[in-house]
């Protein structure tokens, strides 16, 4: 049940966060629950294969390049989703930090649990 929570409040997070980005695109409300589906089925499997080949960056930029690895999750959700749109590698930066911001007010909101 916490894991549909999750998804009803990313998809509305997304839905949110294209409305205040203008490089970023989500025809309707049914393509942002795909969207947040991808999401978590990407940062589920690709997500920890790029941050262990790209440790040295990380390391290097003390946590920054995680924000690139997130930009670059999201270009990849752009090309597997239909109807999400994203104009380009800034507008994916934005946009994840915009969707993290904007996802853990409503999940401060919702006032989820962690069992």
């Amino acid at each position: 049940m916490n894991f549909l929570i999750r998804l009803l409040v990313t998809a509305l997070a997304a839905m949110v966060s294209s409305y205040v980005l203008p490089g970023v695109k989500i025809n309707s409300f049914v393509t942002a629950l795909i969207l947040a589906l991808v999401l978590a089925i990407l940062n589920l499997l690709v997500k920890p294969i790029l941050i262990i080949l790209t440790l040295p960056a990380t390391i290097l930029t003390l946590g920054l390049f995680l924000f690139v690895i997130n930009a670059i999750i999201i270009l990849l959700a752009a090309k597997l989703v239909k109807g999400f749109a994203v104009d380009g590698f800034f507008w994916a930066l934005i946009f994840s930090i915009v969707l993290t911001i904007v996802s853990g007010i409503m999940h401060s909101i919702a006032g989820s649990d962690n069992d």
